[in-house]
C-alpha cells in the first residue's frame, strides 16, 4: 500500500509530460529513440513519454541578422558597411533548416562577407553610396541561391550604414564645403554684377531725364525772354535795350535769391550799387558795337561781290 502513492504520482507526471504545446509561428522537431520522427506545428500535441522527445524548436518568424563588413574601395578607401539580412525558415523545409545547418548565422555572415568584399572593391567611394542598393541585391541573390537548400528564405537585404574612415569623412566634408562656398561666391558675384548693371542703367536714365529737364527749362527760359522782348518792343524799347534790361533784371533777381539764403557762402562779383547800371551801359554799348561791325561786314561783302 505505501508504494501505490509514489507510483500514482509518477504515473501522473508521465501522463502530463505526454502533452506539450507548440507556440504560434513555431515548429517543433520530434525524435523517437534519437531518430527524426515528425514536425509539429502550433497547438496542443501528445508524445509518447520516454520514447519521443522534442529535439528542438525553430521560429518561423522573420528574423534579422546585422553583419558589419570592413573592406576597401576602388580608390583605396577603407569603409565599414552594415548589412541587415532579413530571413525566415521555410515552413515546408523545417527538417533541412534543423538538421543541415548547425550555425545558420555564421553561414549567412560568411556569404555576406564574400559578396560585399567582391562587389565594393569594384566601386569608388562615391559609387558605394550611390549603388548601395545594387550591393544589397547582389547579397540577396547570392544568399538565396545558397540558403534555399538549407531551408532558409532570404526576404530582404539592406545596406543600412556606410562608414568611411574618419579622416576620409573629414576630407569629404571639406570638399563639399569648398564646393558650396564656390557656388555661393558665384551667386554673390552674379548678384553684384546685376546690381552694378541696374545701378548704371538707373544713373543713365536719371542723367537722360535730368538733361531733358534742363533742355526743357532752357527752352522755356528762351520762350519767356522772347515774349519779354516782344512786350518791351511794343512800348518803344528796341531789342538790344530790351535784352540788356532783361539781363539786369535777372541780375537783381539773383541778388534777391542770394539774400534770402542766410547761410549762403556765395560771393557775386561785381557787387556794387553801380554794378547794375554799368552792366546795362556795357551791354548796350556792346550790342551797338556788334551791330556796327555787322553792318560794316555786310557792306564789305556786298562790295566784294560787285567787284567780282
Amino acid at each position: 500500500m505505501p508504494f501505490i502513492i509514489p507510483i500514482l504520482f509518477l504515473g501522473l507526471i508521465i501522463l502530463f509530460s505526454a502533452f506539450f504545446i507548440v507556440k504560434q509561428q513555431t515548429a517543433a522537431v520530434m525524435e523517437r529513440f534519437g531518430k527524426f520522427h515528425s514536425i509539429r506545428q502550433s497547438g496542443l500535441h501528445i508524445k509518447i513519454p520516454l520514447v519521443d522527445r522534442i529535439a528542438g524548436k525553430l521560429s518561423l518568424k522573420i528574423q534579422q541578422l546585422d553583419v558589419i563588413v570592413e573592406t576597401k574601395t576602388l580608390d583605396d578607401v577603407f569603409v565599414r558597411l552594415k548589412v541587415s539580412v532579413q530571413y525566415k525558415v521555410i515552413k515546408d523545409k523545417v527538417y533541412d533548416a534543423f538538421y543541415k545547418l548547425d550555425y545558420p548565422h555564421d553561414q549567412i555572415t560568411s556569404y555576406v562577407f564574400d559578396v560585399v568584399r567582391a562587389e565594393v572593391p569594384k566601386m569608388k567611394l562615391d559609387d558605394v553610396f550611390v549603388k548601395k542598393d545594387d550591393i544589397a541585391i547582389a547579397v540577396k541573390t547570392e544568399l538565396n541561391d545558397a540558403m534555399i537548400e538549407y531551408g532558409y528564405d532570404i526576404i530582404k537585404t539592406l545596406v543600412t550604414d556606410i562608414d568611411p574612415d574618419a579622416q576620409v569623412k573629414a576630407a569629404m566634408n571639406r570638399i563639399n564645403a569648398a564646393e558650396r562656398e564656390k557656388i555661393a561666391a558665384q551667386y554673390e558675384g552674379d548678384a553684384q554684377r546685376i546690381l552694378i548693371v541696374e545701378k548704371a542703367k538707373a544713373e543713365a536714365e536719371s542723367k537722360r531725364l535730368q538733361g531733358q529737364g534742363i533742355a526743357d527749362q532752357r527752352r522755356e527760359i528762351a520762350r519767356g525772354l522772347e515774349e519779354s522782348v516782344e512786350v518791351l518792343n511794343k512800348v518803344g524799347i528796341n531789342s538790344q535795350e530790351a535784352s540788356a534790361l532783361i539781363v539786369v533784371t535777372q541780375h537783381y533777381d539773383t541778388l534777391q535769391a542770394i539774400g534770402e539764403e542766410t547761410n549762403s557762402n556765395l560771393i557775386l562779383l561785381p557787387n556794387s550799387p553801380q554794378a547794375g547800371s554799368n552792366m546795362l551801359n556795357d551791354m548796350v554799348a556792346s550790342f551797338a558795337a556788334s551791330n556796327q561791325i555787322g553792318e560794316a561786314m555786310k557792306k564789305q561783302n556786298k562790295k566784294n561781290d560787285n567787284d567780282e
